[in-house]
């Protein structure tokens, strides 16, 4: 495969990606602060795609310096979603651009974050990552999953952090996804056309580009260092547990994400196994939620009638579920 080298004393144009929808202010200045303070010889292109958001971007834009509005710039539209937003930023993205990095609006990078992926992208790698602190975490990202050793994989020469990513992609993100969409940097001049898959919402359309990027190159690069941290915001998985407001929503895209994963994608035996047992639980969970909403009065049927349209199987579980929650409670009567 030829590498892409980036040539000597070039200076790289990289486009900055944020979906913006937040119900707090502050958080939005927060993160372009941590643009701002990027330790990166490069022409940065910020894009923020106001998403309906209830505190607008321009009011968060206001309170940065006259330095760091400069690469700013706000595109608005009516509320569509992570996915319709990043879509919107990545047709922006002028043509003269050869980066793409991704940063959600209550994220912030660390100063040498996107010096260290241009050094990887620039040793003609397609697809940068990095290890991260999620919410309230002290343990990074990498650790706490368990899912990647950055000792089997190759340093990139004369580096102590970057590493040639050295296994199959697909795997990886089918069995234990490592690609947090804050650190992904990816080289968007061999890629324009790719975009996200709107119809996935609120889950999965993260872990469906990483997919098909990763089909469409094996040049992927990684840092083991800690260049991100995932802050509070509006997050439709946080404080989406069992019989909440969102917990439905969550299960019926996750149900839709790992559906699509056969629709889309040439599995092995055992990533088909695998799906499937997923699937299967997810419904469980889906039905179980739905009952918990009818025996609560709780509203149910706007996600219902989206459920049946994916996964008519879904109503072949009522009646057993039913039936094992009514024996559960009377014998716990």
């Amino acid at each position: 495969m030829v590498q892409r080298r980036m040539p000597r004393g070039h200076v790289v144009k990289i486009a900055v990606v944020i979906p913006y929808y937040q119900r707090r202010p502050g958080i939005l200045a927060r993160a372009l602060r941590a643009v701002a303070a990027q330790e990166v010889d490069a022409q940065l292109d910020v894009i923020i795609v106001d998403d309906g958001s209830p505190v607008p971007a321009r009011d968060e834009v206001a309170q940065l310096s006259a330095a760091e509005r400069s690469p700013v710039r706000i595109v608005e539209q009516k509320n569509g979603g992570p996915a319709a937003a990043r879509n919107t930023a990545l047709d922006q993205v002028s043509p003269d651009t050869e980066l793409v990095a991704f940063l959600d609006s209550d994220d912030t990078w660390e100063p040498e974050h996107l010096a260290n992926a241009l050094r990887a992208l620039s040793a003609g790698y397609d697809l940068y990552f990095a290890d991260f602190y999620q919410l309230n975490q002290t343990v990074s990202a990498f650790e706490r999953a368990g899912k990647i050793e950055p000792a089997r994989h190759a340093l990139l020469p004369g580096e102590r952090h970057l590493h040639v990513y050295q296994a199959d992609m697909q795997s990886q993100i089918l069995g234990g996804n490592v690609i947090g969409t804050s650190t992904v940097v990816y080289r968007f001049r061999s890629f324009r056309t790719l975009r996200f898959r709107e119809e996935f919402v609120y889950a999965g359309e993260d872990y469906l580009f990483w997919l098909d990027l990763s089909r469409m190159t094996d040049r992927i690069a990684f840092s083991s260092a800690r260049e991100v941290v995932y802050r509070d915001g509006v997050n439709v998985f946080a404080g989406s547990g069992w019989g909440t407001e969102k917990s439905l929503i969550r299960l019926h895209y996750e149900m839709k994400y790992k559906k699509a994963i056969a629709r889309l994608y040439p599995l092995t035996e055992r990533q088909v196994k695998e799906n499937r047992e997923a699937v299967l639980a997810l419904r469980r969970s889906f039905v179980a939620d739905v009952l918990h909403r009818v025996a609560h009065r709780k509203p149910f049927l706007d996600v219902m009638w989206k459920q049946l349209r994916i996964d008519v199987r879904s109503v072949l579980y009522f009646i057993p579920l039913a039936i094992g929650l009514m024996l559960r409670r009377e014998r716990s009567a």
